[in-house]
């Protein structure tokens, strides 16, 4: 039976197989890296943090326009996209992609990992 950190680092390596996707990471909503799948010089704790506070801000601007939750955040570079997107009470899904990318395929991916989440850590 894979531990939880197992099968987080599987659902990743999946997720980037839709092509495009250059980074990704699952992180508690208080920012904890869980798991990733980050190459190169980046720092995936800082990635973590920043991404979890970059959604909980979009979080707060929402609630107090009282238009609910958002469903994800997308902020788009000129070398990169990043996403990010809720993975239940307890984590977000962050994605990294190139940044030609049409996101249809990428956000589709991402919805169906975000819920494995959500599931798993129950």
């Amino acid at each position: 039976m894979p531990t939880i950190r197992e099968t987080l680092d599987k659902l990743l390596r999946d997720l980037e197989r839709t092509g495009d996707v250059v980074a990704s990471a699952v992180v508690s909503r208080d920012g904890l890296l869980m798991s990733s799948a980050i190459l190169g010089d980046i720092r995936a704790e800082t990635f973590a943090a920043m991404s979890a506070t970059m959604y909980g801000a979009a979080e707060t601007a929402i609630l107090e326009l009282r238009k609910g939750t958002p469903e994800r955040v997308i902020v788009e570079g000129k070398d990169a996209k990043l996403i990010v997107t809720g993975a239940g009470p307890k984590a977000l899904l962050v994605a990294m992609t190139n940044p030609t990318v049409g996101l249809g395929l990428v956000l589709v991916n991402m919805s169906k990992a975000a819920e494995q989440v959500k599931e798993l850590l129950k």
